[in-house]
């Protein structure tokens, strides 16, 4: 017994190699959920001031054009932010500069290009559906979407090429404070004077304000020697070498924006716009567990597929045991404090938004599981197993979606909320399986036990 005791320490001890792997991975990681702590809480101020001074049916407008921009930006994106973080590591580990900052350029032409295209198609689509509108509702909210989805694109995309070249700070700070700190000043300095914005007034500000922000990021990324302007020139050659990877990086990322954000969309269409301004504001709030998850997430993804296309599965174990772990241990806290306080917390929006504590906790006990299986999803995108996410992750929500579509008339908000957990539970235990039969990885909470039997590659 006392010999078992003795060992103990040793078992427990971590390597010096991984050591100080993880001490990089977890500060850098501390301080992205710095930022997105921050990011969340002034996101948080932005709704609960738009709330505040919008009626419960602008404020569903705005809510509803969000969402709509958000996935729409995703398929703007055709890949890109998810396909640089993985290129620049590749294609940098072979020795190819030229070719990593070729696939930055035409990465964000290709944004650029596709956010105006998919922009102007919403704006046809609608002028064209005008006739079907019924008298005395507005659009325009359609319009103010399509406004976002550029900035939206673009902002996300500049975020995942300066992440992979190793900054932080300046791939985060523009959009995720500069930016959600501007909104709300914006619209309460308006309101001081006696200016009400309505959901598509909300929606264009919103646009200005980030394009803004942008530019000053580029400008800033440019003076730090960042590869981060657009070329047409190799996007010819990018879209050959890379375009099949890049269409199913994005069938997943819309995956994954549907599955955050079609929900309120579907609510908006099938109840009314003040039950979407509800749901909206119940799955945002839930989102918060994700937080920590999220934060070292963003650090992970190029080190997970560094590690892993240099053979180092014992380091890329590591890292993803690591974001596991310390996401759940925040997630579980989070979701204990939404249990208990729920009610008072979605209050902060108005007394109308104080009876969605259900579907609070039911939004976020699906997002525990999120925690629970850890990084899957960035696993799978970062080691070439992206096919595998949009067939398991894909078809589980999209069953969950047509479920909500016969749920919904009959249940509700709550029925809406609880398709979407037992969806995603079931989508993340498959993904979570996936990534530890077929990849070699185990991104559950058992993954720090998987160590025991990896290795890295032997050093040249």
């Amino acid at each position: 017994m006392g010999r078992g005791g003795e060992n103990l320490p040793m078992r427990l001890r971590i390597p010096s190699d991984l050591s100080s792997l993880l001490h990089t991975g977890l500060w850098r990681s501390v301080g992205s959920l710095g930022i997105k702590i921050a990011t969340a809480g002034l996101t948080y101020l932005t709704y609960v001031v738009l709330s505040r001074t919008q009626t419960a049916d602008e404020y569903g407008h705005f809510a509803f054009g969000l969402a709509l921009a958000t996935v729409l930006a995703i398929l703007a994106g055709a890949g890109q932010p998810t396909a640089i973080l993985r290129l620049w590591a590749e294609l940098k580990g072979r020795g190819d500069e030229a070719g990593a900052c070729g696939a930055v350029a035409a990465g964000s032409a290709i944004t650029i290009g596709m956010s105006l295209a998919v922009g102007a198609l919403l704006c046809l689509g609608t002028l064209l559906a005008l006739p079907l509108v019924p008298a005395g509702q507005t659009v325009n909210h359609f319009y103010a979407a399509a406004m976002l989805i550029l900035p939206l694109a673009l902002a996300e995309y500049n975020s995942s090429v300066l992440r992979a070249q190793g900054s932080l700070w300046t791939a985060l700070l523009p959009r995720d404070i500069f930016w959600r700190l501007a909104l709300p000043g914006a619209v309460l300095a308006l309101f001081a004077f006696h200016i009400v914005l309505s959901g598509p007034d909300a929606l264009a500000l919103a646009a200005g304000l980030l394009l803004g922000v942008l530019v000053l990021q580029m400008v800033a990324a440019l003076r730090r020697g960042y590869a981060v302007l657009p070329a047409l020139m190799p996007v010819r050659a990018h879209w050959r070498d890379w375009g099949g990877v890049s269409r199913w990086l994005l069938l997943g990322a819309l995956i994954e924006s549907a599955a955050l954000n079609a929900d309120v969309i579907l609510v908006g269409l099938m109840l009314d716009l003040e039950s979407s301004g509800l749901y909206f504001n119940a799955f945002r709030t839930a989102g918060l567990m994700t937080l920590f998850t999220f934060a070292i997430e963003l650090v992970i993804a190029p080190m997970v597929a560094e590690h892993y296309h240099a053979g180092n599965m014992r380091k890329a174990q590591a890292v993803t045991a690591l974001c596991t772990w310390a996401g759940f241990v925040f997630s579980l806290v989070i979701f204990a404090g939404f249990a208990v306080f729920g009610e008072p917390i979605l209050s902060l929006f108005g007394p109308d938004y104080a009876g969605g504590w259900l579907v609070l906790v039911l939004l976020a006990f699906g997002l525990l599981f999120d925690a629970a299986t850890g990084p899957s999803k960035i696993v799978m995108m970062m080691t070439g197993h992206e096919r595998a996410y949009v067939a398991i992750f894909g078809t589980l929500m999209g069953l969950g979606f047509l479920v909500q579509i016969a749920v919904i008339p009959v249940f509700g908000v709550v029925g809406a909320a609880a398709v979407n957990m037992g969806a995603r539970i079931l989508a993340q235990i498959a993904i979570a399986l996936w990534c530890r039969y077929r990849i070699g990885l185990d991104t559950s909470l058992y993954g720090a036990l998987a160590l025991r039997r990896l290795s890295d590659a032997p050093a040249a």
